[in-house]
């Protein structure tokens, strides 16, 4: 049981009926506004939805919001660079201390469902298996290739073999598989460093061989070679996707492939130079960077493309669970519609990820987060949720806003 300044839990019997009214409530697809609404719920599954006064009000109720792409071992907070260099030695007890307080940190922005990125030290599958009022889908390690971008997080596989064997061992006990296609972008030149890692014929047998042991592939990349490659090979969602194609768009609309835009961690750079020691230039291009992205996320959300928020929380001046929610007001400043917004980050990655429905509809196991007021009246509201339920029991996030 969590407890403290993040998050408590109060548990109730799986045999009482838990009755909530609100005055409105998105489903995961559809805003509802004319209540109020009363929510019934048996054994943790919602059983009808009803007009009758009850025992809990609330100003609005949606699913609980999903984290799509974080590192839960990192402390995004922390800004001493040689503090963060050194913390990578750290044992792994202090990194699951770490990690725990991300989780608390994401319950109390609403999160219910997290989906983390990878690190190289076991520590989120340790947290995955250990968590409370939050599910975790880990990656493990990810894949990357030899002496390239992403020790921290990945192991090396350069032959087939090696990517056979790496596979045979994720599979195990891996929710997805995580590929580190392309390196960082060189904020300096304004453009991705070096050619992407891997070549379209290894990329493809990396999916094919997740495929056919049922887990789902997402990849570190931006460039158009890096993108042109992953949607080549079959891959079923682009991480950060920086410096992206009307053409590259149009054919992730075809095959319906998942962007996870990650504007925080290039947002935070731009607005806090100083941290980093960035010069007049690169404060330039990191500004057309995220116009551009801009930009792009609008014409995603217009051609179809299935929009995925997560923020890559954990990374420099990305915090867990306040970042998300920063997310989801970059795609309002895209032009993304509230509605989409919601989805992007509650019903469509369980959807995609085959993962259990949390809309808020007869039939459904109960898994959703209150606010104070509705964000389709305005967006604030998702700074401060006020409770959130999931398996059973109320979780209530600390006080203030986000």
């Amino acid at each position: 049981m969590l407890s403290g300044r993040y998050a408590v839990f109060t548990s109730y019997k799986m045999m009482e009926n838990i009755k909530i009214t609100t005055g409105s409530y998105f489903d995961g697809e559809k805003y509802h506004n004319d209540g109020p609404y009363h929510i019934v719920i048996n054994d943790g599954v919602i059983s009808s939805i009803e007009r009758k006064n009850y025992q809990i009000n609330v100003a609005f109720l949606m699913p609980g919001l999903v984290e799509a792409h974080c590192h839960l071992f990192l402390d995004g907070g922390e800004l001493e660079l040689s503090k963060r260099s050194a913390y990578l030695k750290a044992s792994q007890e202090e990194m699951l201390s770490v990690g725990h307080k991300n989780i608390q940190q994401s319950i109390g922005a609403g999160i219910t469902l997290i989906r983390d990125a990878g690190d190289k030290y076991g520590v989120n599958h340790m947290l995955r298996n250990d968590a409370q009022g939050v599910v975790i889908r880990s990656p493990g390690l990810a894949l990357r290739s030899p002496k390239r971008y992403g020790s921290f997080m990945a192991r090396e596989v350069e032959s087939e073999d090696d990517i056979r064997a790496a596979l045979s061992k994720n599979a195990v006990m891996s929710d997805d598989i995580k590929i580190i296609l392309t390196g960082i972008i060189d904020f300096e030149a304004g453009a991705v460093k070096g050619h992407p890692q891997f070549d379209l014929e290894a990329l493809k047998l990396i999916v094919q061989l997740s495929h056919e042991k049922g887990l789902k592939t997402y990849a570190h990349c931006s460039g158009e070679e890096g993108l042109t490659l992953a949607l080549a090979a079959g891959v079923d969602s682009i991480e950060h996707g920086f410096f992206m194609s009307r053409n590259i768009l149009e054919q992730m609309a075809e095959k319906q492939v998942a962007w996870v835009p990650t504007f925080s961690p290039v947002h935070f750079q731009w607005q806090q130079p100083e941290m980093l020691g960035w010069d007049d230039t690169t404060v330039g291009n990191l500004r057309r960077i995220l116009d551009e992205h801009l930009l792009r996320v609008a014409m995603a959300a217009d051609i179809g493309v299935p929009l995925v928020a997560g923020s890559d929380a954990g990374s420099y001046g990305v915090n867990h669970g306040k970042a998300l929610i920063d997310e989801l007001f970059h795609f309002a400043e895209a032009g993304v519609n509230i509605a989409e917004i919601l989805r992007s980050a509650t019903s469509r990655p369980r959807h995609m990820w085959g993962m259990k429905s949390a809309d808020i509809k007869v039939g459904v196991c109960a898994d959703f987060v209150a606010f104070g007021g509705s964000p389709f009246d305005d967006m604030a509201s998702l700074r401060k949720a006020v409770a959130s339920y999931r398996n059973g029991s109320f979780m209530l996030p600390f006080e203030g806003e986000l």
